[in-house]
């Protein structure tokens, strides 16, 4: 879904009366942030909406986790991803085994978009402990449905196989997705014929994060996604909430959305899905924002966006708390790194 600017629909909460009342530094840096979060908003909105991420990357950029970019996951241009490491950001519990790996897929209505745009994402991702590949896929106008979800589902596969060699744990391997990159990842979490055609399986993946997600989308309206996806002989096989029974038990997710969203109807995407997987027994978390639109809630991972959402404490301790797949299996040694070449 294409993003326009999002406007501050409201104030950011103030301390809970029950908390501990914070000291006055803490007060003072919090209202620094929220100030300056607040005069970025004018600049940072718009560049999510495609112009580009460069404010928040160069905050992004000082945080050093970037390691690898370029990495190829198939012979073609669009198939590539940068690498961020935890660093000294992993938690003890994490370093016999790896961190978890996370799989960042941005949104841009299928048409735009580039990895270097979400540096901030992995940046911030990286931050909470977690390794993270940020990719690319394949665009219209050059491909359409379902070119995409297949280069995906090979970037997934590659994180599948190569975990060790990033440094993560591939037991716990999740894929993270804004917009229409949220819809990617469900997909893949949810139809098992992406990830089988690169010998995988949804059950592989511990688990998944989508936000502000167009999860059941018919009929098409937006003029560049009717073209994305051959609207109006558009299949209902396409929409991720048509395959919520496709699996004998759906992986724990994630699913976030802000209350007021001018692009994707968070009632019927969002909590209709939530509701169809619940209704399946499906581990589902599922937060509602009241303070961000649809760029800003991606936008509000990084700093100093933050103060908007919680958005990054959220998913990050849905990560954290999602067991391992095949929790009880023997450790493996993780393999060295500098098997991952450059481009």
């Amino acid at each position: 879904m294409r993003f326009p600017p999002d406007p501050v629909t409201s104030p950011v909460s103030p301390d809970s009366p029950t908390s501990p009342p914070p000291s006055r530094l803490h007060r003072v840096r919090r209202f620094t942030a929220w100030v300056f979060g607040v005069a970025s908003i004018a600049v940072a909105a718009p560049a999510l909406a495609g112009a580009g991420t460069g404010l928040l990357n160069f905050f992004a950029a000082a945080r050093g986790h970037e390691d690898v970019r370029g990495v190829a996951y198939g012979p073609l241009e669009r198939q590539r991803f940068d690498v961020y490491r935890p660093g000294t950001s992993q938690s003890d519990a994490d370093k016999p085994r790896g961190s978890p790996l996370v799989i960042f897929v941005y949104g841009g209505t299928w048409s735009m978009g580039d990895r270097g745009d979400y540096r901030f994402a992995g940046e911030a991702l990286a931050a909470q402990g977690f390794t993270v590949m940020v990719i690319d896929y394949r665009l219209y106008p050059d491909v359409r449905y379902p070119a995409f979800l297949q280069d995906c589902a090979r970037a997934v596969g590659y994180g599948l196989e190569h975990a060790a060699e990033l440094g993560a744990d591939p037991r716990r391997v999740f894929l993270y997705g804004h917009s229409a990159g949220a819809y990617n990842v469900a997909m893949l979490a949810l139809d098992p014929r992406w990830l089988a055609a690169v010998g995988h399986a949804p059950s592989e993946l511990a688990g998944w994060v989508g936000l502000a997600g167009p999860y059941d989308f018919l009929p098409i309206g937006d003029p560049t996604t009717r073209l994305v996806f051959d609207w109006p002989t558009t299949s209902p096989d396409t929409q991720p909430a048509a395959h919520v029974a496709d699996l004998p038990r759906a992986l724990p997710a994630f699913l976030g959305a802000p209350l007021e969203d001018h692009v994707v109807d968070p009632i019927r995407n969002t909590q209709g899905l939530v509701d169809k997987l619940r209704d399946r027994g499906a581990a589902v978390t599922y937060r509602t924002y009241g303070h961000v639109g649809h760029a800003l809630l991606v936008g509000s991972l990084a700093w100093p966006l933050t103060p908007f959402s919680s958005v990054l404490d959220d998913s990050a301790d849905f990560i954290r708390a999602t067991p391992p797949v095949g929790a009880d299996a023997g450790s493996a040694p993780l393999a060295s790194a500098s098997g991952i070449a450059r481009r």
